[in-house]
């Protein structure tokens, strides 16, 4: 069993900055990679943001906003949020190797 748990998120006004956490194991990581998925209310949970040792990929709603990255050791990563939208509200999870965190609340208000 893996846990994955994230942390961070918060509240913020649009425009505004928020960076989460998902610490794990760090051989997960950095041998299957991880992601970063959203879900709003009454929507679907969608892709947002991924890393394998190739590199990141982003969702196009979070290109050039969004930046994930992790620790030296791949132990915890990071998903930076700079110029928040209301849209971008949703509960932020981590996933990796078929596992996922148990979620993380951002807000953005307007």
């Amino acid at each position: 069993q893996v846990q994955l748990t994230e942390s961070g998120g918060g509240e913020v006004q649009a425009g505004g900055s928020l960076r989460v956490s998902c610490a794990g194991p760090g051989n997960t990581f950095r041998t299957y990679g991880m992601g970063w998925w959203r879900q709003a209310p009454g929507k679907e949970r969608e892709f947002v943001a991924s890393i394998n040792l190739g590199g990141p990929y982003y969702a196009d709603a979070v290109k050039g906003r969004f930046t994930i990255s992790g620790d030296d050791a791949w132990n915890i990563m990071f998903l930076q949020m700079i110029n928040l939208k209301p849209e971008d509200t949703a509960v932020y999870y981590c996933y990796s190797n078929d596992y996922w965190g148990q979620g993380i609340q951002v807000t953005v208000s307007s």
